[in-house]
């Protein structure tokens, strides 16, 4: 046993500097699918009926397809279609998309926070619809949805490891590596699952405790309004 966690030592770097690619990943997918997000609520919010149907069935349809089967589609339909793709961008782009569906939904959740009368204000005073939703609807939205948003930036951190499949070389991709060389499995895969319930613990208490913060803010101001 001490001789495989000696062997393990020499390469510890090797994950360590993984660990970027892996923030750097999951930083990317989650600022796409925040704009993804924020664009589906936009087009949703002030569109006809039928294309906040044809939106929804959109979100419906990415949501249901697996984060590995989405990632496979884009690193290999992109170069059937005769456009080469490299592999951390295909990742990005698949973690983004899936991400952008799950950010709407947590935007829409808390858009009846927004009152209506808001909305008709902003419009009142010559400000267009998509600058009532920029200036006045979704600052509102964002404020109250960053411990969710923590919480799915959270997973989506953890969700890097499945670029492993498409040859990223990202934190879990490295340990595998190691692991293969010292012929263990055993202690670069702790080291990495220690790496990510420090950094998932962590977030999660934060998220936690701006939920707290959040709800504790809108009871006073319910309570006073009243």
């Amino acid at each position: 046993m001490a001789t495989m966690v000696q062997s393990f030592f020499p390469y510890i770097h090797i994950i360590l500097d993984a660990l970027w690619v892996t923030i750097a990943l999951s930083i990317a997918g989650f600022s796409l699918g925040f704009g993804i997000g924020a664009l589906l609520l936009f087009l949703r919010t002030f569109s006809n009926r039928v294309v906040a149907r044809a939106i929804d069935g959109f979100i419906d349809v990415i949501r249901g397809i697996p984060l590995l089967v989405m990632l496979f589609l884009i690193f290999y339909g992109f170069p059937a279609l005769g456009f080469q793709i490299p592999n951390m961008l295909a990742a990005a782009l698949g973690m983004g998309i899936l991400s952008g569906a799950y950010q709407s939904q947590i935007f829409r959740s808390l858009l009846h926070s927004v009152s209506s009368s808001q909305y008709e204000s902003s419009l009142a005073i010559g400000l267009s619809r998509w600058e009532s939703f920029r200036y006045v609807i979704f600052p509102q939205v964002l404020r109250l949805s960053i411990p969710a948003l923590i919480n799915e930036y959270t997973i989506l951190l953890k969700d890097t490891s499945v670029a492993y499949a498409i040859g990223v070389t990202e934190m879990f991709t490295q340990s595998v590596h190691v692991s293969q060389v010292i012929m263990s499995f055993t202690y670069p895969l702790l080291f990495v699952s220690a790496i990510y319930l420090t950094i998932c613990f962590s977030l999660s208490s934060l998220a936690n405790h701006l939920y707290r913060k959040l709800s504790y803010g809108y009871s006073i101001r319910e309570h006073i309004g009243g």
